[in-house]
């Protein structure tokens, strides 16, 4: 099949944080590949996930909310954010329904005027919402974007075949970029972490998850079970004793239900060896960032550490990603041993 044939591109799903655009990437994909909770701000990261049809390559990119960034790693969710939006062949501006009056503002705003017509709305949560919320933002997206918002539920999937429908008009023609069978650009180890993370958010309350990120130190595949070790870290030694728990009964909850997760995933038996690190006001951090991988302002970087991560997407990035697409087998997780 020719180019003039087929179709592909990115497509970058934004929008303020908690306004479903993990759901709905799940939804498109048909597979969990972004992590989802009912806390804002889950998403710290650009999540790639792939769909393939016999005639177009979607390549849907989640990105964090846009926010209005306090601390530097805040500042660089929404840079992630923003340069997504900036390569993207396509942007899905996704407005909660259930919160018309949370609306992105600022940079995010400009970046999205600035697509043009490569730039589609949908209106989410439609099976929570109340009609005068939805009339509300049809008026805000038609003055403020001159766009005709669609109206959708991620969750339930109302709505979602129509948007694939004009998404997939909208690529530009093209060859695939990835070939057909393969679902996320990110090798399963960063899946992995997510997984972890998410387990965090739901056991535990107040600053605790978003205090920690997990990272993946050792993933061997050819063993059995396979072999996952891992690394919880907090921005304070009392946010250790609370994940470790009385007698390490915390972490061991913790890995238990990370594992079941991990397992399913990878569709294998999975042994976890989870530890609990301080590492001191690590979001606020540039050098300790940049060494965690994540991506910083340029006007912010610092020449310690390994630099912005690799967790990129977009016709630029892509150009830079391919090729190298190195452990992309299943890192997975088992039961916690250690803090």
């Amino acid at each position: 099949m020719t180019a003039e044939m087929t179709r592909a591109g990115d497509v970058a799903l934004v929008g303020r944080p908690n306004v479903g655009k993990s759901t709905l990437l799940n939804q498109l994909i048909g597979e969990k590949l972004s992590i989802v909770t009912p806390r804002a701000q889950t998403t710290r990261e650009a999540v790639t996930g792939i769909l393939t049809t016999e005639t177009a390559q979607l390549i849907f990119v989640d990105t964090p909310g846009l926010l209005d960034p306090s601390y530097t790693l805040q500042r660089a969710m929404l840079e992630t954010a923003l340069e997504v939006i900036r390569d993207a062949d396509l942007a899905l501006l996704l407005l909660d329904a259930t919160r018309p009056e949370e609306l992105p503002s600022g940079e995010a705003l400009a970046a999205l005027k600035g697509k043009g017509d490569a730039l589609y709305v949908v209106i989410n949560k439609l099976d929570a919402a109340r009609a005068e919320s939805v009339d509300e933002l049809r008026d805000w997206s038609a003055r403020e974007l001159g766009r005709t918002p669609m109206e959708i539920s991620a969750a339930t999937g109302e709505g979602t075949p129509a948007i694939l429908e004009i998404l997939t008009a909208a690529l530009p023609h093209s060859p695939f970029y990835y070939p057909a069978d393969d679902l996320a650009v990110q090798p399963v180890r960063f899946f992995v972490a997510e997984m972890i993370r998410e387990t965090i958010f739901e056991e535990y309350e107040e600053e605790i998850p978003y205090a920690t990120i997990a990272a993946i130190d050792e993933y061997r595949e050819g063993t059995d079970p396979v072999f996952i070790r891992a690394t919880v870290y907090v921005e304070r030694e009392s946010q250790k004793g609370i994940l470790v728990g009385k007698g390490g009964a915390g972490i061991k909850r913790l890995g238990e239900r990370s594992r079941e997760k991990i397992e399913a995933f990878v569709g294998a038996h999975v042994y976890l060896d989870l530890h609990v690190k301080s590492l001191p006001n690590w979001r606020k951090k540039v050098a300790t960032l940049q060494y965690l991988g994540f991506p910083v302002p340029a006007g912010m970087r610092s020449e310690i550490g390994r630099g912005p991560g690799g967790n990129r997407t977009g016709r630029k990035r892509r150009q830079r990603m391919r090729g190298d697409q190195t452990d992309n087998s299943p890192a997975t997780e088992s039961p916690s041993r250690d803090a």
